[in-house]
Order: structure tokens, then sequence, then C-alpha cells
């Protein structure tokens, strides 16, 4: 030990020499000694600098991780610059997805003015940038050259070509030919010119003009229904169902992809596929079987299985019917799924679970206890039960730092604050009338919005049902019928109800729009 600490001692000296600053150091000596390390944006990058020297693999994860949670507009270009410098692709990606995103926001800002022209260019390359309209994409270069114009006028012309003229009206077009930056430089005027002239060969709308949707999968086809009640939009998309075997839980990460956790009905192997947005289908995520990391008397007697992601890293639960509950998570690196630490329970006989991401932490909840795990210290820690001992939870959902369940009638609705570890009562379903719950309902989020879904039947007659749609008035504590118009087909959820931004353009020309 001493021999190892006097190396990491004179590199660490090394390090000094080297011009990095003092305070790093004595930050590095500390974590060296205590394990014990405190990061800040305004030295995460000279600790990920010298942890990269050191090979300190845990301060220089924990630096990625950090800055990649911290991402927002005012460090963005920080960090992008910074990791396209250090060649750190987990955060380039991280930054990519974030202008991407809010790519209509970003634009406006002075970061934004002050990227070069070659980065420029790779962004508004992008296909995932998300614009309503490709005019969006030619405003924001007009605004990065007039921030200096002298200088970068000139390149206009090789940044032209990335902006997608196809995708614009003859309006829009001419109006651009009559900009004054385009008469001032004829060379822009005849590279607009000859692209309205011949047409634009890459016509495809960009993949990031998105729509905030839940999927629900339909009991008799292989069709998935993607909706967004809010909007009234729903539309219906058929896969093979040989594509999506035996689906048991769905879940939406970080950078929107989707994956669903599915299980062979003839080996019982449990595999994760993935949605490929571009061109709408189900494809095997190419990760190792789940089942090959598990016991057998594990899998055999499932009650409930989840897969959930946190920080960029995707977990799987599961119980078994003496409520045991045991993880795993993947090691995309190393292809493997790690076994984690379990949590234990107080009282083992209950019927409904939820495990649910609240960054930076996992939550798992059944219908008398609450467990956190913190990833970063593989440890589970109970929380605050529900004060509501009747209540029979079937659904819950996260939204920001809050965690809302509720019964299968939508009489009681809870909500838990993760941060203070305390519970309070919303109201339930509003003046049901002659109307009662006929299936399971399901909390979802969607625009930052909490709706409930499910299915109610009349006193009268129980055959005749109808899906209802309601969201969440926060300031006024009421919920609003959103008179949703699902298409009459018998529908149920993969586990959570998850948002994701879907790509309307890239659908599948046969699926049809409600």
């Amino acid at each position: 030990m001493i021999p190892y600490l006097l190396n990491v001692c004179a590199l660490l000296l090394l390090t000094v020499l080297q011009g990095l600053d003092a305070d790093i150091f004595g930050e590095l000596l500390s974590y060296i000694y205590s394990g014990t390390l405190h990061v800040s944006l305004d030295k995460v990058q000279h600790l990920y600098q010298a942890a990269d020297l050191l090979q300190l693999d845990y301060v220089r994860d924990t630096c990625i991780s950090y800055m990649a949670m911290n991402l927002e507009r005012s460090t963005c270009v920080d960090m992008y610059k910074f990791a396209d410098v250090f060649s750190v692709d987990i955060l380039l990606r991280r930054c990519v997805e974030w202008i991407d995103i809010n790519f209509t926001e970003f634009s406006f800002s002075e970061e934004f003015c002050s990227l070069s022209v070659n980065q420029l260019t790779e962004i508004i390359s992008h296909d995932e940038l998300d614009v309503k309209e490709e005019t969006t994409v030619w405003e924001a270069v007009v605004r990065w050259v007039q921030h200096s114009k002298e200088d970068r006028l000139p390149h206009l012309p090789s940044i032209l070509p990335h902006i997608r003229f196809g995708q614009l009206t003859s309006d829009d077009t001419a109006a651009i030919l009559e900009h004054s930056l385009i008469r001032e430089d004829p060379g822009s005027f005849e590279v607009i010119k000859n692209f309205v002239e011949k047409g634009n060969n890459d016509l495809k709308p960009r993949l990031g003009r998105t729509t905030e949707m839940v999927l629900l999968s339909d009991f008799n086809s292989g069709d998935l229904l993607f909706m967004n009640p809010l909007e009234g939009k729903y539309i219906t998309c058929s896969y093979n169902r040989k594509d999506r075997p035996g689906a048991m839980d769905l879940t939406v990460t970080s950078d929107n992809n989707i994956y669903i956790l599915t299980r062979d009905r003839e080996s019982n192997d449990r595999s994760v596929f993935k949605y490929n947005h571009a061109e709408n289908v189900w494809k095997n995520a190419g990760m190792s079987s789940i089942s090959k990391s598990l016991r057998p008397e594990h899998h055999l007697n499932c009650l409930n299985e989840h897969l959930v992601e946190v920080d960029q890293t995707l977990y799987y639960l599961a119980e078994n019917t003496e409520g045991v509950v045991w993880m795993r998570k993947y090691n995309r690196h190393t292809d493997q799924w790690q076994e984690c630490s379990q949590p234990q329970f107080d009282n083992i006989t209950y019927n409904y679970s939820a495990a649910l991401p609240c960054s930076p932490h996992i939550y798992f909840l059944t219908t008398s206890e609450v467990h956190r795990y913190d990833p970063r210290q593989d440890r589970w820690c109970k929380q605050s039960p529900s004060p509501e001992l009747n209540l029979e939870i079937e659904t819950a959902v996260v939204m920001g730092t809050e965690i809302f369940c509720t019964d299968f009638d939508f009489s009681q609705t809870m909500v838990y604050d993760t941060e203070s570890d305390c519970w309070q009562e919303l109201q339930g379903w509003p003046n049901p009338g002659n109307r009662k719950t006929s299936s399971i309902p399901s909390l979802f989020v969607l625009n930052n919005q909490l709706h409930i879904w499910f299915i109610c039947c009349y006193d009268h007659n129980e055959d005749e049902e109808e899906h209802v749609v309601y969201v969440y008035d926060k300031s006024a504590d009421v919920w609003r019928d959103l008179n949703a118009t699902l298409p009459n087909k018998e529908y149920f959820r993969y586990g959570r109800l998850c948002p994701a931004r879907i790509y309307l353009p890239y659908l599948k020309v046969q699926d049809k729009e409600i």
C-alpha cells in the first residue's frame, strides 16, 4: 500500500509541476486518502484532466457524470468544446443531444454565437435537430453571421448547403433570396439559386421534428398506439409480433432511446429490444441476455419485472412470488449484467410494485413500503411509506422530484416528495357519476403535465366502455377531462407509460392518424 501511495504522490507532484492548480492536487490527494470527492463546475474539467493523467477511473467517471448532469445553456458549449478536445465520447454525445433538443432556444444565446464555423456546420447538419420548420435553422445561421459579420460572411456559401432548402416553401425561399446577407454575397445567392433550380437531393425532414407521446399496445394485434391526448394526436402503427416478443416493461432513457424488456415464451430468456426512430422498427438491442446473469430459481416465478435508466445506465429489477427483489445493471463496456445490492423488506406480502427512476436514484414502491437505491454507493435505504395504509397502489409515475400514485378506482391519489420524504393527498376522480373504472389506471406525464388514462364502464351497462383521459391542474388541485378520442380498441400498457419524443415524419406511410 505504501509504495502505491508514494507512486501516486509522485504522479500528483508531476501533475502540479505540469501546471495544474494546487487545489486540484489537494482534492485528488484528499480523495485518495478519504475516498471523498468534491466536484463543482469551476473545477470539474481540471479534475478530469488530472484524473485522466493519473488513470483514476472513478474520478474521471464521476467528472463525466457531473458534467453530463449539469448541461444547460450556459455550460453546454464549453463542455461541448472540452469533450471534443479530450475525446470524451459520452459527454460529447450528451452535449450534441442537448443542443439538438434545445436548438431553437439555444440558437438565440451568446454561447451559440461563440461556435466556430466548423462546429456550426456540424450542428446544423444533424438530422436530429428538434425544429418545427427549416426556417428556424436559416434564422439561426443569420444571427450567427451577424454576430461578427465581417469575419463570418465569407463562410456563408459553405454553410448554406447544410440548410435543407427542399423543406422550405417557395415563399420562404423567395424571402431568403431577398435577404440582405444573400444580396451582399453573390456566392451565397448562386448557392441558393442552384438549390432552387436543381432541387435539393436531401429531401428528408429533420428527424427532430417531434411530438411527445406515450405508447399503448393493442390486445388483438401487433399495433401500437402513439398518443398525445392534450394535442389530440393518436397514431396507430403496425408491427410484426416477432419484432416485439413477450414485452413486459418499457422505458425511455434520458437521450430518448425507447427500450422494451422482452421474454421468449419458449426459452424464458429475457432480452432488451430498442426502437429505431428513423426506420420505425423494433430491433434487438444487442445486449447479453439478462437471464444468463440470474440464478435459475430467480427467473422462473417472477411476479413483476422492471427496466429503468439512471444516469445512462440501464437497471433490471425483478421480484419472485416470495417477495424477494433482485437487481442487475448493464455494463455496456463489457456487455454484461452485473449484480447489485437487494432491498430488504419488512412486509413481503404485496401484489403491486413500481420501480421509478428519479435522478440520481431509483425508487421501489410497494403498497406498504418505499425504498431508495443510490447507484453510486450501491445501497438501498428505506423511506417513509404512504400514510394511507389502505391505499392499494395500482400505478405510479415521476414528475420532477415527486412521485404520484393512485389506486384502482382513482379515488385516492397521493404524491410523495422525494426531497423532503413526505406525502400528501391530491384530489381523485371528479364526479364519476354512474361511471366506474373497469381497467387498471395508468398515470403518465406529457409536456410536464400529469395525466391519467383508464377505461370506464357504466353501472347500467358494464359492456359499454370508453377510454377516459384526465389532466391534472396543480394550481386548482383538480382533474380536467380531455374528452379523449382514442380509437375504439382494447389497449394495455407495458409497465409504466413513459413519454418519448416521437419523430412524426419518420412514421411509415401506412400508419394511420385518427
